[in-house]
């Protein structure tokens, strides 16, 4: 017998029928799953058409910049522009805002390839990308969305196939690609329950230059939970979706090269902390910062604010919060 498996459009058809929703957001979707079809495309080839180097460049957060991050960067850009629909984007690889049209309906914040440094290795890297809509109702100022104002979040894992999309008040859920290059059988994702599933993840080697707080807790807490880390948010964020558990990427305070120090924090609020983050929350967790303020409740100042994470679980991360917002 035939299997026929629900493809990802069917779904964001009906979801889109049963809430009453535009068309629009169906061809900014395409235009992204296209996106990410693409990119996962070149990251399967790279070895054998040499994109898998670096480009010899330092992108605009001082990072070495690798060819599948340009690549990326350059695929995501031209969907979005032949979508019609997204008036500008906010790109890792960008110094700029990019300006694509102003009769656009949506803003699209994304990071084309997290994890850049797993590409040499052939490990997973991730495509993250948040959605916010155009004041519709009057003119609009252009300025940046908190992620509590995103109407969509997504996540491809690459190369595995796996996409996670979030969309608001309605659920996280997940698909998978098959041999026809569509992305099949959605799953709603809630996070575990129970804590015997549980898992934390963090960089061990930077854990005696965390806040003296955290530490402490990391020392007392880490013995009940399995211990796992890929070194790319997308990557480890999809076990800690199937699993539970908690994924924190601290503050960098009490490091011996004071040079080094991050006190507000590495990852990108944009599109790393308040995608992943939404997408949590649609899975029944949350998010903080250091301070221990929801992810998606910080306004940016600026496209590329930078921001401490813990995220996952609520009553791990709830936990965290109340420790973080007790003073030193």
């Amino acid at each position: 017998m035939i299997q026929f498996e629900q493809t990802f459009m069917n779904f964001l058809l009906h979801h889109q029928e049963k809430y009453g929703r535009t068309y629009h957001f169906l061809i900014l979707m395409d235009a992204l799953v296209s996106a990410g079809k693409y990119i996962q495309h070149y990251y399967l080839t790279g070895a054998l058409k040499g994109h898998l180097g670096r480009a010899g460049d330092i992108n605009v957060q001082g990072e070495e910049v690798m060819q599948m991050d340009q690549i990326a960067h350059e695929i995501t850009l031209h969907y979005l522009r032949n979508s019609g629909r997204v008036i500008h984007a906010v790109s890792e690889e960008s110094e700029e805002i990019i300006q694509i049209n102003p009769d656009g309906r949506y803003f699209v914040y994304f990071d084309p390839m997290d994890g850049s440094s797993n590409i040499p290795h052939g490990l997973p890297i991730g495509f993250l990308f948040g959605i916010a809509k155009r004041n519709l109702e009057g003119p609009e100022d252009g300025h940046l969305r908190a992620g509590k104002d995103y109407i969509a979040a997504g996540m491809f894992v690459i190369p595995t196939g796996t996409f996670t999309l979030g969309l608001k008040e309605a659920g996280t859920y997940q698909f998978h690609i098959d041999e026809t290059m569509n992305f099949v059988r959605p799953r709603q994702v809630m996070l575990p329950q129970d804590p015997k599933t549980w898992e934390l993840s963090f960089n061990a080697a930077n854990r005696y230059t965390y806040d003296e707080r955290i530490q402490r807790w990391i020392t007392e807490n880490e013995r009940k939970y399995a211990f796992r880390y890929l070194g790319a948010l997308a990557g480890d964020f999809h076990r800690l979706l199937n699993n539970g558990g908690m994924f924190m990427y601290p503050a960098i305070v009490n490091h011996p090269n004071p040079k080094k120090n991050r006190p507000e924090g590495k990852l990108r609020l944009m599109y790393e902390a308040s995608v992943v983050a939404f997408i949590c929350r649609e899975a029944g967790g949350m998010a903080v910062d250091e301070t221990g303020t929801p992810i998606l409740e910080i306004q940016p100042r600026k496209h590329h604010q930078r921001s401490a994470l813990y995220v996952g679980s609520k009553t791990l991360v709830e936990e965290i919060a109340t420790i973080l917002k007790k003073s030193g």
